[in-house]
Formats: structure tokens, C-alpha cells, sequence
């Protein structure tokens, strides 16, 4: 399964974030351990250094996006997906072009603790919860 996090749901490990940390770092640990494959948008790599660096400092935000990108996928945010973006209605356009980078990139879910922002049915809107549910049922 190919699927797209969401920056909430690194923001939770990276932050360790209550009462999120344990279901998202359950997620991230499925990519590391090759379970799924994990991408990430580069155009959330700016907002995830800023956010991270505010609360932990420089060089931890610096250590923890060079390791993520160890076992994530950095999807290409180009203008076919801004275009797309520019056309959907969603309310917020950082959503869009998440949504936009996983439809491009032919991936199966997008993993959100907001799956709200996401009013569509494909790809898959998820949970860290309903997906660490859906694998542990399967395996």
C-alpha cells in the first residue's frame, strides 16, 4: 500500500504530540519497516522544518526530516499539481495539493488525523487508527 502522510500525522512523531504520538508513530514505523510505502509532499518540507525548529530547535528539526526521508518518499510538488490543486475546492489549499500529489502519484490512501479536509472518496482518506487497524487485521 502507498500512502501519503499527512503533516499532522509527522508533526505527532516529530513533536510527540499527546494523545497522537503512539498511533502516528505506529504508522511512521509501518514505512521504516517496509509494511507500506510512505511518501511525504516536498512542499511540506518548509512548513515541517519551521514548525519542528520553533519547538525543538534547528539541528533536532534538521536530524529528523534527514531521517525521515531514509525510509519516506519525497513526492515532487510540480505544476501539474498546483494546477490541480487550483481547480478542486477545498478549504484549505495545503490540503489540495497533498490531495493533488497523491491522485498524480497514483497512491491509496492519504493518512490524516483530519479526514475531514479531504471531502473525497479516492484515494482512501484515513486515520493513523483506522489503518494501523486495517494492517493488523491482515497480518
Amino acid at each position: 500500500m502507498k500512502v501519503l502522510l499527512d503533516s499532522n500525522v509527522v508533526l505527532d512523531v516529530a513533536l510527540e504530540r499527546q494523545p497522537f504520538f503512539g498511533n502516528s508513530e505506529t504508522v511512521v514505523s509501518f514505512v521504516e519497516e517496509g509494511q507500506i510505502e510512505g511518501y511525504i509532499c516536498a512542499s511540506s518540507f518548509s512548513d515541517l522544518y519551521y514548525i519542528i525548529r520553533k519547538d525543538k530547535g534547528r539541528n533536532l528539526a534538521l536530524d529528523f526530516l534527514r531521517e525521515i526521508v531514509t525510509f519516506c518518499q519525497v513526492v515532487t510538488v510540480d505544476s501539474a499539481t498546483i494546477n490541480m490543486a487550483l481547480t478542486i475546492n477545498f478549504r484549505d489549499f495545503e490540503d489540495a495539493i497533498q490531495y493533488s500529489t497523491a491522485v498524480l502519484n497514483h497512491l491509496d490512501a492519504i493518512i490524516t488525523r483530519n479526514p475531514g479536509d479531504f471531502p473525497v472518496a479516492t484515494p482512501r482518506i484515513m486515520t493513523p487508527e483506522q489503518l494501523i487497524q486495517e494492517l493488523t487485521n491482515t497480518h
